[in-house]
């Protein structure tokens, strides 16, 4: 049987384009495959989306560093797999700890229910909080969900894609006994008949850009990654994470150049043959790996938007205020965790709203303390909130240019309606990211969870990372799709594409 088609021509030197997850999972797995790697970045950092803002405390109290991407880390192994290309460990590089509570969740009916990775401990609290016949159906959910990941990771996420025949394996079939292909809130109420926890275990779906009335039930695999595997932290924060993996690239002689912007790629024939810079450079490639949003690559690096590009629909966004505070809830009935989900009393009606390019009229929202797990993240006697209120996407009628002001007001008064007292006046520094600023960052659509997982969108039918003889996407807008783990796996399938499939390679996660 051929494997997947890999570019066509001479590899010896790669130049990629941004250094954010994937682009750095890939720049790691070639040079560690022999290849010369140009690795170039914009920003004065590597991160991407997992970039880090600095905001200085008043009166020279110190400093704020405050993650401004993903907060959630899941399946460690996929990065330790990166170290691994190079024969360097992980844990000289980075210090990972585990998060517990996973979540701790709020209801509408003043309820608390904490989600951990032990599945026997999720069971006893949802023995003591819903019931035995809870308890039990979530048992239940595990082995299923842990039956999805067995059958999906290998065939349908962790390889490249050239054709929907290459999904004809055993395990499609047993995805389909499964009811993987069944919509995902059927599936878990199958399992789960209380209404909060069905509420924890398919709110992931936003993950993939859509209402889990809509998600394929194969996205319960998101689940399982935060859920089962269990959640962590880096020290250092989240920006920790592309920090350590750029200086191991580094070490292993990839030429990351920052504050170098690509304006094209130059290619005749659809073969590449250089990079062009904001500053007049002709950076010369065999093979060019691009990582910026796929959309926003195709049209202004490669001049071209494609149908199977054109034609995506995008994830919902979200409002994100990073806020500085004085103000300390350890001791509340709202503190204590470092991730913790407000549910509102809708839940479908949450994701009508976002999908009708609506504001959430009853909201669920993320507020994340990342200083209870690492103080020195802020100041002393200083904590750090990250609140994140999804939003519609630019296709809506919004005007975030008029709204934003008034939407900060609402965000901190629903904050304080659920518990966090005073958290508008606390508040000694702010950072607040918009959909308008989200694609200022070259986020298409203003939507940082990338194009959605709807059907049509979705592994084979999602767009392909190999273009022409000699270009590759990363990232999370192709290929396996969106989120940390994904994006890791999506830099070595592009790598795949230069090296060819390696059939011993077999990831830590998957063992």
């Amino acid at each position: 049987m051929r494997g997947p088609r890999t570019v066509r021509g001479a590899t010896d030197h790669v130049v990629v384009v941004g250094a954010g997850l994937a682009g750095l999972s890939a720049a790691m797995r070639l040079a560690g495959a022999g290849r010369r790697v140009t690795l170039l970045e914009r920003e004065t950092q590597p991160g991407g989306r997992a970039g880090q803002v600095r905001l200085e405390a008043p009166d020279g109290a110190g400093t704020y560093h405050v993650d401004n991407g993903p907060t959630v880390l899941t399946m460690p192994d996929l990065i330790a797999d990166c170290f691994d290309a190079l024969g360097e460990d992980m844990a000289d590089w980075l210090e990972l700890v585990p998060v517990a509570p996973l979540y701790r969740s709020f209801h509408a009916d003043g309820s608390r229910i904490d989600v951990h990775a032990d599945p026997v401990a999720m069971a006893q609290e949802l023995r003591e909080t819903c019931g035995p016949a809870e308890a039990a159906g979530f048992e239940r959910y595990v082995d299923f969900v842990s039956k999805l990941y067995r059958y999906e990771m290998r065939d349908f996420i962790d390889r490249n894609i050239d054709s929907p025949f290459d999904l004809l394996t055993p395990n499609l079939a047993r995805l389909v006994a499964l009811g993987g292909f069944r919509r995902l809130a059927p599936k878990v109420e199958q399992y789960l008949h209380d209404e909060r926890t069905q509420k924890l275990f398919s709110f992931q779906a936003m993950y993939a850009g859509l209402s889990p009335y809509e998600a394929l039930a194969i996205y319960a695999v998101i689940a399982y990654m935060d859920s089962v595997a269990g959640v962590f932290f880096p020290k250092g924060g989240m920006h920790a994470v592309p920090v350590a993996m750029a200086a191991a690239a580094e070490k292993h002689g990839v030429d990351i150049r920052y504050g170098t912007t690509v304006t094209r790629v130059e290619h005749s024939g659809g073969r590449a043959v250089a990079v062009h810079t904001a500053d007049g450079e002709r950076v010369a490639a065999d093979v060019v790996v691009l990582n910026p949003d796929l959309p926003v690559a195709h049209r202004e690096l490669l001049g071209r938007s494609p149908w199977s590009v054109r034609r995506l629909r995008y994830s919902p966004s979200c409002y994100l205020l990073l806020a500085g505070s004085t103000r300390s809830y350890e001791h509340t009935a709202v503190g204590g965790a470092h991730h913790t989900i407000h549910f509102g009393r809708s839940w479908k009606g949450v994701f009508d709203d976002l999908l009708g390019g609506r504001l959430m009229s009853d909201p669920s929202v993320l507020v994340t303390n990342p200083t209870r797990t690492d103080p020195s993240l802020a100041p002393p006697g200083r904590e750090i909130y990250y609140t994140l209120f999804p939003t519609p996407n630019l296709d809506s009628d919004l005007d975030w240019r008029r709204i934003a002001p008034a939407y900060r007001d609402h965000v901190i008064a629903t904050l304080e309606e659920r518990g966090y007292e005073g958290f508008g006046d606390a508040i000694e520094v702010e950072d607040v990211t918009t959909p308008l600023d989200w694609a200022a960052r070259g986020m298409e659509r203003g939507a940082p969870f990338a194009a959605a997982h709807s059907f049509g969108q979705t592994g084979p039918f999602r767009p392909g990372n190999l273009w022409g003889e000699n270009v590759v996407f990363t990232g999370s807008g192709t290929q396996p799709g969106v989120g940390v783990p994904m994006v890791l796996v999506s830099g070595r399938l592009a790598a795949e594409r230069v090296l060819g499939h390696d059939p011993a390679y077999r990831s830590r996660a998957w063992r």
